[in-house]
C-alpha cells in the first residue's frame, strides 16, 4: 500500500497537547479554550476513572503536580476531584479552574466543532475497563455524522477495551521506544489500529514507509522546536501534537 492509498485521515495535522501546551494548566476547560484562541481545531487529553466510575482529565496517577489535592487520583470520588484546584499551581490567573469530566470537554467540542485525541490514561490496574468506559461514553454521546474521536494509549489493555465498546472509533498505539519496530507496528495492526504516535525521534522515512504500508498513520509527541516538526512534515507523517501552540500555526499546515 502506498501513501497515496492510505485511507481517508480527517483530522488536522497540529494538535494542541492537554489544550494549550504549557501556557495554561493542563487537562483544564480553560486550556483548551486558550488552544482555540489560538487556532487550534483538535487537542490531545488525558482520561482516566474516578473512585465512582466517572471519566475525568488528568495525565499523573497522583493529584499532587497540577492540583492542590495529593495522592492517588482514582481514590477519590467525582464529587471530591470537583473541590480541588487544577489552575493554581499554573499561575495565579487560573486559580480555582477545575478538573473537567471526559463529557464536558467532549461535548465542549462538539459544540465547536473541535476534534478530540483521548489518551486513555489509566489508574494501574484499570487498563482495560478505562478503555471500555472511554470507547462507551463517546459512542453515546458523539453523533454518527461528526468526525470521531480519536483514542489513543501506550495501554495495550486500554485500547482493546476501548475497541470492544466501541469498534468504531479510531484508535493508535502510543509508542515512547521501540523494541522491534516490526513486531511493534504488528501489535498496532492485531489491535485492529489506525495509527501509531510515537515518540517524535523515532520516526525515519523507513519507519514511516513502513507503517504507511501496513494502512496506519504516522503521529508524533511532543514536538516543540521548529526544526522537529520540519523534519516530520518532510518525512510525509500526518499528525503533531506540540505543548507549543503559541509558536506553530495550525493554519499554515
Amino acid at each position: 500500500m502506498t501513501g497515496a492509498q492510505l485511507p481517508p485521515w480527517p483530522y488536522p495535522r497540529w494538535i494542541a497537547h492537554r489544550g494549550a501546551g504549557k501556557l495554561a494548566p493542563e487537562n483544564t476547560l480553560a486550556a483548551f479554550r486558550l488552544g482555540a484562541r489560538h487556532g487550534y481545531r483538535m487537542f490531545e487529553c488525558d482520561a482516566k476513572l474516578s473512585r465512582d466510575g466517572v471519566l475525568f482529565l488528568l495525565h499523573d496517577a497522583t493529584l499532587s503536580r497540577t492540583t492542590n489535592g495529593h495522592g492517588p487520583a482514582g481514590e477519590r470520588s467525582l464529587g471530591e476531584l470537583a473541590q480541588l484546584d487544577a489552575g493554581g499551581w499554573h499561575s495565579r490567573a487560573y486559580a480555582g479552574e477545575g478538573i473537567p469530566t471526559l463529557q464536558a470537554l467532549a461535548r465542549y467540542c462538539l459544540a465547536n466543532g473541535y476534534h478530540l485525541n483521548v489518551e486513555i490514561k489509566p489508574n494501574p490496574g484499570q487498563e482495560e475497563a478505562t478503555g471500555r468506559a472511554v470507547g462507551a461514553l463517546l459512542a453515546r454521546i458523539w453523533p454518527a455524522s461528526a468526525i470521531p474521536p480519536f483514542l489513543t494509549s501506550f495501554k495495550t489493555a486500554a485500547l482493546e477495551g476501548a475497541r470492544a465498546s466501541a469498534p468504531q472509533l479510531p484508535r493508535g498505539l502510543l509508542l515512547d521506544k521501540l523494541a522491534d519496530g516490526a513486531a511493534d507496528l504488528q501489535t498496532a495492526v492485531d489491535l485492529g489500529c489506525q495509527a501509531m504516535v510515537l515518540n517524535h525521534a523515532l520516526w525515519d522515512a523507513a519507519l514511516v514507509a513502513r507503517v504507511h504500508g501496513a494502512g496506519l498513520r504516522a503521529l508524533s509527541y511532543t514536538v516543540n522546536d521548529e526544526w522537529a516538526a520540519e523534519r516530520l512534515i518532510a518525512l510525509g507523517t500526518d499528525g503533531i501534537i506540540t505543548d507549543r501552540v503559541d509558536l506553530f500555526s495550525p493554519a499554515a499546515a
